[in-house]
């Protein structure tokens, strides 16, 4: 059984790692705010543990058992931030680190249970989904980062990817939450996103470093803006 320490360096891995790609220790180091040589220390023991295959100087990638064993904290972790806003009445922005140190003595059961209790969510209260029981992750192929959005777009926020609390309450306050429809209203190069909320017309811009980690989904009435576009143009 693996240690939390482990779970948490697992997860981190997990989270950079793309096909078949090679996570480096700077970057897990990184994540998990300790030096590179701890990190290639910690990966050489996963790898002997049939974890990790790690490369030297390249960085790691999980294997079969590892990847496996990572779905196991994300789902507890994405499971409790859930169950802590849906029945505890915690905000969003409070529920990462809370998650954090409660996922490694989540057993299969209790985590089996509080999924039945909130009724199978697919997703947890950021937007990202919830490993299921078999460990399957359901993939969102439709949406993509709010910069790669075109002024005039018309979108709805699907996931946002932070867990930084004052990152989380400023969006809560200024009405940018999951589900908010809105529309791109200027992209700077290499700076600011200006959106506004359909629903109460406030204007936001947003730093390139938070809009990259929003989501979105186009929604149906931003095809019938773009269709609107073209037919101007013929």
């Amino acid at each position: 059984m693996a240690t939390p320490k482990v779970e948490d360096y697992l997860k981190a891995i997990y989270e950079f790692q793309g096909y078949d790609k090679l996570v480096a220790p700077s970057v897990v180091a990184t994540k998990m705010g300790v030096k590179p040589p701890t990190v290639t220390s910690m990966l050489q023991r996963m790898d002997d543990e049939g974890l990790v295959e790690y490369e030297c100087y390249q960085g790691a990638r999980l294997t079969e058992s590892g990847e496996k064993e990572a779905l196991k904290v994300l789902r507890h972790h994405r499971l409790l931030e859930l169950f802590l806003t849906e029945k505890l009445g915690y905000d969003w922005s409070e529920v990462h680190d809370e998650a954090d140190e409660l996922e490694h003595y989540i057993s299969e059961k209790l985590g089996n249970r509080m999924e039945e209790i909130l009724e199978f969510p697919l997703v947890d209260p950021h937007g990202e989904p919830i490993p299921t029981a078999d460990l399957e992750i359901r993939r969102k192929e439709t949406h993509h980062p709010l910069p790669a959005c075109k002024q005039g777009d018309v979108a709805i926020i699907s996931e946002v990817r932070h867990s930084k609390p004052d990152i989380l309450t400023y969006l809560t306050n200024v009405g940018a939450t999951l589900s908010t429809v809105f529309e791109v209203t200027d992209v700077a190069p290499f700076g600011m996103v200006t959106i506004e909320v359909k629903a109460t017309s406030q204007t936001l811009s947003l730093p390139t470093e938070v809009a990259a980690n929003i989501y979105v989904s186009q929604t149906s009435e931003g095809t019938t803006i773009e269709s609107k576009r073209l037919k101007e143009m013929i």
